[in-house]
């Protein structure tokens, strides 16, 4: 396997048969939780900050050789979006909605960025026209924003 394509998914977790995009995202979501857990919110904040960076780096430099690769326009095996995504949902959650734990919020914002990554609400579809890495990208990171105002506004203050 190829270097391109071993980042752009994720170490492999593109390359499940069934429903990448989720494994994909779930890695995040295991990744702050542990650390919020087994450290402390600063620690998973950190953690989501780095593979938010890491994955929108490998997605925009990366894509372009896989794209050329196979053929297609989005393929289904990189994932590097989705951790890039899931990791805005969550580092922005933390940040904005206050909370306590680390189980429910991990769920209700990998549950709501899914969500929001699938239907592909305006403007991720737009987004997702944008050459290249920056399409497949940006439409992962509208989806993050979207399931943080929907949890923000919608389900927070019922809880």
């Amino acid at each position: 396997m190829n270097t391109h394509k071993l980042l752009t998914s994720s170490f492999g977790l593109g390359l499940v048969p069934v429903v990448p995009g989720t494994c994909g995202s779930l890695a995040p979501a295991v990744i702050y939780m542990a650390a919020g857990i087994l450290i402390g919110p600063q620690t998973a904040m950190g953690a989501m900050v780095v593979l938010l960076v890491l994955g929108c780096m490998i997605t925009v430099i990366c894509s372009p050789k896989v794209i050329a690769a196979t053929g297609d326009k989005d393929p289904g095996q990189i994932v590097s979006d989705e951790v890039a995504g899931q990791a805005l949902t969550l580092l922005l959650a933390q940040w904005l909605i206050p909370m306590t734990g680390f189980c429910t919020p991990t769920a209700i914002g990998f549950g709501l960025f899914r969500l929001f990554d699938i239907t592909k609400p305006w403007p991720c579809r737009q987004l997702e026209k944008l050459p290249a890495g920056w399409g497949i990208l940006a439409d992962d990171l509208a989806a993050g924003i979207w399931a943080v105002a929907v949890w923000r506004i919608l389900i927070y203050p019922l809880v």
